[in-house]
C-alpha cells in the first residue's frame, strides 16, 4: 500500500467535480482518465491509502460516481526519476522472465521515502534486474506489494507491466495465501484463533493504525493465528492474514494482548536483551559476548513473511515460495528454548 503520511511530502490537493458524462464511472477508472500520468494501479493504491476523498469521505476504488460529487485527491510528491541502482546483495528465492521473489532482510525500506532515499529494496532491484515493471510508479520499480521496514521475508517483484497487473489483481482479490512467523509477548490461552476487527488510522498518532469500529475510514481486516510453540512469557505463532491492511498483523496481535516482540510502535519497546529473555546460557557452547545478560538479542520486530502461494502471472501455474527464518529470530528461539 502506498503510504500517505508524514514520511512522504504531498503535493497540493487536486479538486474535481463529476460531470454529467462521467456519472456512473468507477472511481479508479475516472481518476485514470483525469490523471493520465498516473497508472490505474498507482491510483488504486492512493485511494486505498486514503489519499482520495469523495464528498469528504474515504471510499473504495470500485465506488460508482454520481454527477456533482466533489473529489479531492492528494498525491504524494514523487521524484521524477526512480531510485539509482545500488549494489546491495539480494537473496533471490525465485526468478524467471516475468517475475522474481526476494527474501527481504530486516531493516531494509522497500521504496524511497523521506529519510530513506538510499539503501532501499527498489535501489537493489535496479542493480540486479535489467527489466522491472513501471506500473507502480517511478519510485517503485517492480514492486507489487510491500513489507514493513523491520519485517523480513518473501516479497514479489514484477519484471513486466503485464505481470505486475496480473499479480496486483491476485492481491486485490485476496487469492494469494500469505504465512508469517511471529514471536509474541504473552502466552495465548487458545491454540488458534481468528481476529476479525476493522482497522483504520489511529485517532492521534499518524504513524499508527488502530482498531476502529464504526469509523468511515476503517476497513475490514481478518487474521488467523496458530500457536506453534509456547515459552515462559512468550509464544511462537504461525499467522495467516486473510486481508492486507497496513500493519494488520501487528495491530491485531497487540489488540488481543499478544504484541509482536520488539515492535516499538505497538508493543512499546524496540529491543530485548538475553537477560530479559530469561535464558539459561550454556557457557561451554557460546562465546563470551553471547553470555552477557546485557547483550541485545533482538532489535527489530520478530515478524517474518515465511511463505507466499500464488499463481504465476503469465502461465497460471501455482507457486509456493518460502523464505527460511532469519538468523536473529532463530537465535531468539534458541534462547527461549533454554529458558527455565
Amino acid at each position: 500500500m502506498l503510504p500517505m503520511s508524514s514520511d512522504e511530502p504531498a503535493a497540493e490537493p487536486i479538486h474535481l467535480v463529476v460531470s454529467d458524462e462521467d456519472g456512473g464511472q468507477r472511481l479508479d477508472a475516472y481518476l485514470a482518465r483525469q490523471l493520465p500520468t498516473h497508472s490505474r494501479v498507482h491510483l488504486r493504491k492512493v485511494i486505498n491509502a486514503g489519499g482520495v476523498l469523495v464528498d469528504e469521505a474515504r471510499t473504495k476504488s470500485a465506488h460508482r460516481l454520481r454527477v456533482g460529487q466533489h473529489i479531492r485527491i492528494t498525491l504524494p510528491e514523487l521524484p521524477r526519476e526512480g531510485p539509482q541502482a545500488e549494489d546491495i546483495p539480494l537473496d533471490i528465492l525465485y526468478e524467471d522472465d516475468a517475475m522474481a521473489v526476494v527474501n527481504k532482510p530486516p531493516g531494509m525500506v522497500v521504496h524511497p521515502s523521506k529519510g530513506h532515499w538510499s539503501g532501499t529494496l527498489a535501489a537493489a532491484l535496479r542493480f540486479h534486474f535489467e527489466q522491472l515493471s513501471q506500473a507502480g510508479g517511478p519510485t517503485r520499480p517492480g514492486i507489487v506489494h510491500r513489507l514493513d521496514r523491520d519485517t523480513s521475508g518473501v516479497i514479489v517483484v514484477a519484471k513486466t507491466d503485464e505481470a505486475h497487473l496480473a499479480l496486483a489483481k491476485q492481491f486485490e482479490a485476496r487469492t494469494t495465501e500469505k504465512e508469517y512467523v511471529a514471536i509474541v509477548v504473552g502466552r495465548p490461552d487458545r491454540d488458534r484463533d481468528r481476529i476479525d476487527e476493522p482497522i483504520g488510522p489511529h485517532p492521534y498518532q499518524r504513524q499508527k493504525m488502530a482498531i476502529r469500529r464504526q469509523h468511515h475510514a476503517a476497513r475490514r481486516a481478518e487474521t488467523f493465528y496458530e500457536v506453534v510453540e509456547r515459552f515462559a512469557g512468550y509464544a511462537l505463532l504461525r499467522v495467516s492474514p486473510k486481508t492486507g491492511r497496513t500493519h494488520q498483523i501487528r495491530v491485531h496481535l497487540a489488540h488481543v494482548g499478544l504484541p509482536v516482540l520488539c515492535d516499538k510502535l505497538y508493543g512499546g519497546r524496540s529491543k530485548i536483551t538475553h537477560g530479559e529473555l530469561g535464558a539459561t546460557i550454556n557457557e561451554d557452547t557460546i562465546n563470551e559476548d553471547a553470555i552477557n545478560e546485557d547483550h541485545v538479542a533482538l532489535d527489530r520486530q520478530a515478524l517474518h513473511a515465511r511463505s507466499l502461494k500464488l499463481l504465476h502471472p503469465i502461465s497460471g501455474k501455482p507457486l509456493c515460495i518460502e523464505a527460511p527464518l532469519p538468523a536473529d529470530i532463530e537465535a531468539v528461539l534458541e534462547l527461549l528454548r533454554q529458558s527455565p
